[in-house]
Parts: structure tokens; sequence; C-alpha cells
């Protein structure tokens, strides 16, 4: 018995060491086993109707401008398309970028069948073209959707004794389109011409008319959160000089015509100051005036 002593210890950490590598073992594969599945429903898949590129408003859809692309039944669009035939001869208001499904909102009325400008214009409104450069065009930063101030610089020299003046004329107008036209120049030359298409009302597009023959314009881009109204007196070339000057600017008097021959002057009437008494006689009382 006592040759047992020394292998009593040994024994003893060969079953503690088995038992712990058992537990460990045990919790190791508690970890690694495979959580509860979760069973997913499978979606059903819905063809849409979408553009196959990018279509600008106004355009009259053809076939080879849109295709079917499938939509989760979830997260289908409001107004959307499942047959092509439906969008036969329909017309665009709002542009579409490729992928973009089309909807009933952004169609014209089935009952319109011609595309361009005329289909998008609501009613009351005019479209009305004016021709320009990049420089009226704010460096080509004006485009379609944007709005603009409208301009106008009117030459004195037409009309003897008017100073020269620039004044603005129209506000937040509508940018419909901007395009190039080609027109020859003076030598016969085809040379590119700006052309900005403006939204505007009839009184509006009598203004523009006016401007742009009249005078030269100039188009001043707005922001488009800025819907305010601005009233301008106008800018000539005595109030421009007179900017940063240390002197105030003050119109000169209206200068007064002088009489045509053969006609006397007419003199303003001015009436003399009057005086009056009071006469009292007992219980009655009265006034006399005298008038110088």
């Amino acid at each position: 018995m006592g040759n047992m002593k020394p292998i009593i210890p040994f024994l003893v950490s060969i079953v503690i060491a088995v038992t712990g590598t058992w537990v460990i073992y045990q919790w190791v594969q508690k970890q690694r086993a495979p959580k509860e599945v979760v069973q997913v429903q499978q979606t059903e898949a819905i063809p849409v109707v979408v553009a196959s590129t990018d279509i600008p408003w106004g355009t009259k859809l053809q076939p080879e401008m849109i295709k079917m692309l499938p939509f989760l039944k979830e997260s289908l669009p409001t107004g959307h398309f499942c047959n092509s035939n439906d969008l036969k001869d329909r017309v665009l208001v709002e542009s579409l970028k490729a992928n973009d499904p089309v909807t009933e909102h952004k169609l014209a009325p089935v009952s319109v069948q011609t595309g361009g400008i005329a289909c998008i214009l609501p009613s009351g409104k005019r479209a009305v073209s004016v021709k320009g450069d990049k420089v009226i065009g704010v460096a080509g930063l004006v485009n379609p959707g944007n709005r603009v101030d409208v301009l106008v610089t009117v030459d004195g020299s037409k009309d003897s004794g008017k100073e020269s003046k620039t004044k603005l004329v129209l506000e937040k107008i509508h940018v419909l389109a901007t395009g190039t036209q080609v027109q020859k120049n003076e030598k016969g030359e085809p040379a590119p011409v700006d052309v900005y298409t403006l939204e505007v009302t009839p009184e509006e597009s009598e203004k523009l008319a006016l401007a742009a023959t009249e005078g030269k314009i100039q188009l001043s881009l707005r922001s488009i959160t800025d819907m305010e109204s601005v009233y301008t007196e106008g800018m000539d070339i005595p109030k421009l000089l007179a900017s940063l000057s240390l002197t105030k600017y003050r119109p000169e008097p209206p200068k007064n015509k002088p009489a045509e021959p053969g006609t006397a002057p007419v003199k303003k009437w001015i009436p003399k100051p009057s005086a009056s008494i009071e006469v009292i006689k007992g219980i009655e009382v009265s006034r006399i005036n005298f008038t110088q």
C-alpha cells in the first residue's frame, strides 16, 4: 500500500484533466451548433415597364425606349405598368432615367397624342423662345427646369434726350428648354445660336417679345428656393457712375418747357386772405366777411 501513494496524485490529475477536457469539448460543440433556421418565404417578382435609356420629357414612347424589369411585390411603384402595350403612343411629361419605372403621373393624358413642349404647358401659359449666347445664358448654367429673371437694356440713343437704362422686367420665369440652332451669319456661313424657351403668361410674352426686339436681354439665374418678388427702379448711366461715390446721387429736377410763341402765360389763381367780424344785437349774432 505504501508503494501506491506516489501513484494516487498522478491518477487524480489524469481524472481531473479528462473531466475538464470533456466539459470544454461539450461547451465548444454547443457554441458551434447551428442556430434555429428561419424560413424565408420566397417573394413573388412582378415584371414592370421601365425606361431602357434616358428619355426627355415631351417624348412619345416607342417600343425600343422601354423594357421589363422584375420588382418585388412589396416595392411596386404607384401607377406602374405591367404591359408595354398599355403605353402605346403615350407622351412623357417628366424626364426618365435608365431603369426608372414608367408611372401614370409621369405621362400626359391619353387624349394627348403629340409630343413636344405643347403637351406639358399648363393652361393659360405660353412657350416663347429668345435668341442668346453663353453670356446671356449665364455661361451655360441655365438648364431646363431652372427659374430665371429677365433684364432688358434699352439703348437711349434711339430716343433723343434719354439715357440708356437696364430694368428687371420679368421674374421667376420657368425655363422649358435650352438648345442651339444654326443660322447663317453675314458671310453666309452657318453659326450656332443659343435658344432659350421660357414659360410665360400672355402678358409676359408681350413684354419678352418687346424686350428682345427693342433692347438686349440678359437672363439672371435664381435659386430654386427663392420665390420672393423684387421691385427695382432700374439702372441708368448717371446712377451707375454714382455707385460707390462719396456724394449721393440726386436726379436732376425736370426742366420747364418754354411757352409756345403767341400764347400768354397762364397765372395760377391764389386766393387772398379774408377777414370777418361778428355783430351782436341783443340776442342776435351775425357775421360780416370782408375779402381783400
